[in-house]
């Protein structure tokens, strides 16, 4: 049986309901701008230790989703006197999978929190370039499976997204496995230690004729008056039409002026006014006199502390998970409609893909079908298909690693377009020059990167992911299906 949190923080009402346009049920968001938070406790802790494990769950963002989240938190066993009914953003998990969009973030969660086996601390750790979340109102499934070999799939809808190593450096921020050495964080840098590359050359003399006193720019003495320049017409006059208005009193408001406008007359000359001969550079400028740079002679390079051994340091042949107790929804959203379905822990992938070719793939076929006779009906035929494919395109070109620290700005385009699906070509062009821009700093070069000082290892975990809860009321309703090799909830 699925709980609601009773916390106050937890608004959002939960309801068992079906998904539009078919008989099966669901677990609903019911509200917007709502906090929602269910848990159901699991009839058996669910080991990660041995073997491989699949987790899969359907969600179907009914109204979309511009800001909010649709994952799920595996949670671990609890601390003794804790109450499911009590669950919330606090209660310790194992894992936390699944879409999460707002702002910039667009991404499809993948967060574990590990035992640091010296320090007994957990550390949260996120896989790095996460598949993004498909952007339509179907029905999507989404699957995670952890190998024995410490190996981690991403799949959406039966399709690999996303392949990762627990153990990779280059796949987790921060790594499971710390760094062997860290900066040594009471290393001082010496007081005559010179990290300045180039000096100005004491030896070299300002030239005898180098003038800073010279402006940049000059009269230009050459300049002629043009033929036809008015010197005794104003370039505005009063307006002649203007006249003061009735209630206008001197002694309260002043005296009264007419209006200004363009002097008529003006229009055809090539000007009004004094002529006054225009500036031009001067040939004779040379600007403050600065000595040339040469190469320090005492130039030691960038300082950076020793390295010492990480006390924190240790070593695994694979990942520590704790088990799986309880299966949690805990999410803040602006939009309502999310509709989570099928949601399943199983001990063997072929039981996965069962699920999903009988479960979730007849319920695809059907939303599928009815969306294109929907584009048919509309004004623009089959024009939702070609955005469609837009749009997977643009979030496959926002997850290369390589265009990461542009990712923020991608994203911000792709929302404007889907909001806006005219501009969406624009936003192609926009993204093409963007790329653009990176390959010419490659190939042309930027500023020079500039060389970063290793700071001191914190142990404080990283940031953690905003699972900010919801709440509801309690579920009467709840089907389950166990097999040998799976728990379903």
């Amino acid at each position: 049986r699925w709980v609601v949190s009773v916390k106050d923080d937890y608004t959002g009402e939960w309801k068992h309901s079906k998904s539009e346009g078919h008989d099966d049920y669901g677990l609903l968001v019911s509200e917007k701008a709502r906090k929602y938070a269910i848990v159901k406790e699991l009839d058996e802790i669910v080991s990660l230790k041995d073997g491989t494990i699949a987790l899969q769950y359907e969600v179907r963002l009914q109204n979309g989703l511009e800001c909010g989240g649709a994952y799920l938190k595996y949670l671990r066993p609890q601390d003794a006197g804790w109450k499911v009914k009590e669950f919330d953003n606090d209660s310790p998990y194992t894992i936390m999978f699944g879409p999460d969009k707002c702002g910039s973030t667009n991404k499809v969660h993948f967060i574990f929190k590990h035992k640091n086996p010296k320090t007994g601390e957990y550390v949260e750790h996120h896989l790095k370039f996460p598949p993004s979340v498909p952007y339509d109102k179907l029905s999507h499934v989404y699957t995670a499976v952890l190998k024995p070999d410490s190996e981690l799939r991403i799949l959406i809808d039966g399709e690999e997204k996303k392949k990762a190593n627990f153990l990779s450096a280059e796949d987790f921020e921060p790594p499971l496995i710390p760094p062997k050495t860290i900066p040594d964080p009471d290393d001082k840098k010496p007081e005559d230690w010179d990290e300045q590359e180039k000096i100005p050359d004491p030896d070299a003399v300002k030239p005898d004729d180098w003038d800073e006193d010279a402006p940049m720019e000059i009269v230009d003495e050459d300049a002629v008056k043009p033929e036809g320049w008015l010197d005794d017409e104003p370039e505005e006059i009063d307006d002649p039409e203007a006249t003061k208005p009735e209630d206008w009193d001197n002694e309260e408001d002043g005296e009264w002026e007419a209006p200004k406008i363009d002097n008529p007359k003006c229009e055809l000359a090539p000007g009004c006014g004094e002529w006054k001969r225009p500036m031009k550079r001067n040939p004779a400028y040379k600007g403050k006199w600065h000595a040339p740079l040469i190469d320090n002679p005492n130039y030691k390079g960038i300082w950076k502390p020793q390295e010492i051994p990480n006390p924190d340091y240790f070593e695994l042949e694979r990942p520590q998970f704790d088990p799986i107790a309880a299966i949690g929804i805990e999410i803040w959203t602006m939009q309502d409609g999310i509709l989570f379905d099928n949601i399943l822990i199983a001990s063997d992938e072929k039981v996965a893909k069962t699920y999903r070719e009988t479960t979730w793939k007849p319920k695809f076929e059907v939303e599928k079908e009815k969306q294109k006779e929907e584009d048919k009906d509309s004004d623009s035929p089959g024009l939702s298909a070609v955005h469609k494919k837009a749009f997977d395109v643009l979030y496959m070109i926002a997850d290369v690693p390589f265009l990461d620290p542009y990712k923020p700005k991608i994203l911000d385009l792709i929302e404007k377009a889907e909001k806006q699906p005219n501009i969406t070509i624009g936003v192609l062009v926009s993204i093409v020059v963007i790329i653009l821009t990176f390959f010419f700093k490659i190939l042309f070069g930027g500023k020079k990167p500039a060389v970063n000082v290793p700071e001191p290892r914190s142990e404080a975990a990283p940031e953690t992911s905003d699972g900010q809860g919801s709440g509801g009321d309690k579920e009467d309703e709840d089907e389950d299906e166990d097999e040998e090799e799976e728990t379903a909830a």
